[in-house]
């Protein structure tokens, strides 16, 4: 397996400006596991769903390559649910609920054919199950990747910091960035994450691009402009994605 993917397979209401949703398919594993299907024709999916979430969906991602192993359908359960409204800008949002359901004591398992993998992308999900895979590991992969969000530095920020010293790329952004570093000069935030552990930083910073930091320096990379944004739910998930595969 080259890819293993850790997240959520979960359930979104989006807010923007141009429109809302009711429940709808979403989730980092998601979007990390189809961005990735694009580079790859197979990859891992680590995750858990309630018995609520649609077997058609389960499909639909077998299909792009998706393994599924690894995905537990807890019987009677019910899927994480995750809403947000976004702002005019479309580059910060609020998150108005979040209902972790079956994730609450989600308890990941690494299936064997899954051992061995080249990439390990631990998606937006507690710091403790994203620790709890690595425990599993028999083999360190090539690439061990991690995205977070503000939800679990306000509730889970040393648990966090324990998993960062393990990992080789820490992906956030800007707003993110700031809130686990103290810091507001992304510059001086990344020198503080980067002293955590992580070799490699990616700090998104939405329709301005992104800036890579390494040992060896900065990388600024501009974004591709678009005329119209309407709903930029799962962009960094999908980034994360393709990233660690195109960087190979």
């Amino acid at each position: 397996m080259k890819l293993v993917e850790v997240g959520t397979v979960a359930f979104d209401a989006i807010e923007t400006p141009f429109g809302k949703t009711d429940k709808i398919i979403g989730g980092a594993a998601t979007y990390i596991g189809l961005a990735a299907s694009f580079f790859i024709e197979k990859s891992g999916l680590i995750s858990v769903i309630g018995e609520d979430f649609p077997s058609e969906y389960i499909d639909s991602l077998k299909k792009k390559g998706i393994d599924t192993t690894g995905l537990e359908v807890i019987p009677g359960g019910k899927s994480f649910f995750w809403s947000g409204k976004y702002h005019d800008n479309m580059n910060s949002r609020d998150t108005l609920i979040t209902e972790l359901n079956v994730l609450e004591h989600f308890d990941p398992k690494v299936p064997e054919v899954y051992q061995g993998c080249e990439f390990l992308m631990l998606g937006n999900l507690s710091p403790q199950v994203q620790g709890k895979v690595l425990d599993q590991l028999t083999t360190r992969p090539k690439l061990v990747a991690l995205d977070t969000m503000n939800f679990w530095m306000d509730i889970a920020m040393e648990d966090l910091k324990a998993v960062i010293k393990r990992i080789d790329l820490l992906i956030i952004n800007d707003e993110e960035a700031r809130q686990l570093s103290g810091e507001y000069s992304l510059n001086q935030a990344a020198q503080k994450i980067m002293e955590l552990g992580p070799k490699n930083l990616i700090i998104k910073k939405g329709e301005h691009g992104a800036l890579v930091y390494h040992e060896d320096g900065l990388f600024s990379a501009p974004a591709v402009v678009l005329d119209t944004v309407k709903d930029p739910t799962g962009a960094g998930d999908t980034f994360a994605g393709g990233f660690g595969l195109l960087s190979e």
